[in-house]
């Protein structure tokens, strides 16, 4: 089962806050996975084990030229292996530009949905340890979206953002600039602050998604108030996949709006690949970067606001 970037097309226009999430089952639990992120479904092939791997680490496959690790979803989340292995499948996916295949048991359909279906889960129901970063409600159904960056990186760091990277950054005097950030990780929004404050951007505020993040800029766009339109944002750094709102909406949004539209947003996610960067362009992203490429960020916005 092949999803390529030309079927996202047909089935899901780029800035309709909706999202297309293949259905899977690994031991009693029902998962989604974003299909911008899935790039194939295939049958189990040969694994060959590595040595020292990660527990959660099955091994290796060669699907053709490339190299891919495969990870045992059922370890992830605490589940034995399935009951029936014949209906095993790989779901193939790309995350932060490096190719993972994700073992589960079973691959039902492809549901369309909006993210205003999907909210997040609360301290009780997320757990200490949990990897779940949004909770599906359709009709008859409940799913989790899982946080598969977070699985990956908690394999191999070295996937997600090198902050060591950042000893690069030089500091300015940027404080008189206004960055909104726009993030449903706390991790990730706490990471950003720091980078950006060690670059000398010290005035950011920040929104865990889209819908609040619109909200209060229609609420400044709306406004007359002198001191409501100094609390304008000089530019916006958005993630894709949040709860309520995703980015390329909130994007659309802010470039249909003509009191916004000048303000610059780039879009900092997992899922800027060479194949779907043209939906960020779509909705009028004035930069697209991927999250390991964090250094690559700070220079953006200096392009836009400093030189």
């Amino acid at each position: 089962m092949a999803l390529g970037t030309n079927e996202t097309d047909i089935l899901l226009e780029s800035g309709t806050n909706e999202l297309e999430i293949v259905m899977f089952e690994v031991g009693t639990g029902t998962f989604g996975i974003n299909v911008l992120k899935v790039r194939e479904i295939i049958q189990p092939v040969e694994i060959t084990e590595t040595p020292n791997r990660h527990e959660h680490l099955e091994g290796i496959v060669r699907l053709r030229e490339e190299v891919i690790p495969v990870v045992d979803l059922a370890k992830v989340l605490g589940y034995p292996s399935a009951e029936e292995p014949e209906h095993d499948k790989f779901i193939i996916a790309e995350l932060n530009q490096m190719k993972v295949a994700f073992h589960v048991h079973s691959v039902s359909r492809i549901h369309r949905i909006s993210w205003e279906q999907i909210e997040k889960p609360g301290e009780l129901s997320q757990g200490h340890d949990a990897n779940t970063i949004g909770i599906v409600k359709m009709e008859g159904i409940m799913s989790l979206l899982l946080d598969y960056e977070k699985i990956v990186m908690d394999i191999a760091p070295e996937a997600g953002i090198n902050m060591s990277q950042t000893s690069n950054i030089s500091y300015k005097d940027r404080s008189e600039k206004h960055l909104m950030i726009v993030e449903d990780s706390p991790i990730l929004r706490k990471m950003l602050e720091d980078v950006l404050k060690d670059a000398g951007y010290l005035g950011t505020v920040v929104y865990e998604d889209g819908k609040a993040a619109w909200d209060y800029l229609e609420s400044i766009a709306e406004s007359e108030d002198e001191e409501a339109q100094h609390q304008r944002p000089d530019l916006i750094i958005t993630d894709l996949e949040m709860p309520k709102m995703d980015g390329h909406h909130l994007t659309w949004k802010i470039k249909e709006n003509k009191s916004l539209k000048n303000i610059p947003v780039i879009i900092f996610s997992s899922l800027i690949t060479n194949d779907l960067y043209h939906k960020g362009d779509q909705v009028g992203a004035d930069a697209q970067i991927s999250k390991p490429e964090i250094v690559h960020l700070v220079d953006e916005i200096d392009k836009f606001l400093i030189e």
